[in-house]
């Protein structure tokens, strides 16, 4: 058999299909593998270049086979797919996986460590439950208004309101309602503190980090955007320039050009949403509580006169996350520049 060059590896829960090249880029290999003989089977051959899909198990699988001495690469799935010729099956999804990984133009995906996928896995779950609580919230407040009870908004005068204001309609309620919105308070505070704990276990591994430290000191930046910038990005020297990592978090405009006539339209929005939503709530923050002699106060209030609030958001955002950036790449503390 000849030598293999590169495989591609199509991943699934049980049934993986393997794809093999040589170096002249010709097919010799294009199999089904079960789940447990995957390993086996790449242990057995010279190492080579490995090219998966990043979606899910991918990363276990990629710290999984560089441990045999092969080079592994992650690549976006939507830049696999123009790769695929024929009908989508499992066959051809490996044959273009392993075509794709030896593109030299292709963009990969860092492979990420046990540590930060555990802590993305606390800010996914924080995430979650933090719409949990807040369609929790609405369904109390929804139900009390069908008896005419009017709650003001936000979790904290809900909490306000039970303590002081529940009590004196309880008696007009009926019981059933009452004992139902009793059990939901229960789990509104258990949803809370399950909260806090998360952000115990977020804030105790930002503690730990040289990095997340750094790069806090940058307004607008806070524990949780750089937490999970650090676990996403992992090294920030991977991009070249600040403007890429700003635009892989789609911050930056989406263009529509064509005939030399340049079109910008809004911003991207590819990427991670969570981060780029960390970064614009910064940012708004950030404008929040601006004054004269404060970091980006010239700046922001120059474009404040000729475009929409939102759009100096995202501006600003964009500008934070290049500041990230240069901290990280560069391994150097943050220096407001105040004009």
């Amino acid at each position: 058999m000849k030598t293999i060059h590169t495989i591609g590896i199509d991943l699934a829960k049980s049934v993986f299909q393997l794809c093999a090249f040589d170096k002249t880029g010709k097919k010799i290999i294009n199999k089904l593998l079960r789940r447990n003989q995957v390993l086996r089977f790449l242990s057995n051959i010279e190492p080579c270049l490995i090219g998966m899909e990043a979606c899910g198990s991918a990363h276990y699988w990629a710290r999984e086979i560089k441990k045999l001495g092969h080079a592994v690469k992650l690549m976006p799935p939507q830049y696999v797919k123009p790769y695929v010729k024929t009908n989508k099956n499992d066959a051809a999804d490996a044959e273009a996986i392993c075509e794709a990984v030896s593109r030299p133009n292709m963009r990969f995906v860092s492979v990420k460590s046990e540590e930060q996928q555990a802590l993305l896995l606390l800010h996914r779950e924080r995430d979650g439950v933090v719409k949990e609580r807040t369609a929790l919230i609405n369904r109390i407040r929804a139900s009390l208004q069908e008896f005419g009870a009017s709650i003001p908004t936000g979790r904290y005068r809900l909490r306000i309101w039970f303590r002081e204001d529940f009590s004196l309609i309880e008696e007009s309620l009926p019981k059933i309602l009452c004992g139902h919105v009793k059990s939901m308070q229960l789990r509104l505070i258990d949803l809370e503190n399950y909260i806090e704990s998360l952000d115990d276990q977020i804030d105790g591994a930002s503690q730990e980090s040289q990095q997340c430290q750094a790069i806090r000191e940058i307004p607008g930046v806070g524990r949780l955007t750089s937490s999970a910038l650090v676990a996403s990005v992992g090294d920030a020297k991977e991009f070249s320039s600040g403007r890429q990592l700003s635009a892989w978090l789609g911050l930056v405009p989406s263009q529509h050009s064509s005939g030399g006539k340049s079109l910008l339209l809004g911003i991207s929005k590819r990427g991670d949403s969570y981060l780029r939503r960390m970064f614009i709530h910064g940012a708004r923050a950030v404008i929040r509580h601006l004054k004269p002699g404060k970091p980006y106060y010239e700046w922001v209030m120059s474009l404040q006169s000729r475009m929409h609030k939102n759009k100096v958001i995202v501006a600003l955002a964009n500008k934070l996350v290049r500041v990230v950036w240069a901290v990280l790449a560069r391994d150097q503390k943050y220096k407001a520049q105040t004009v």
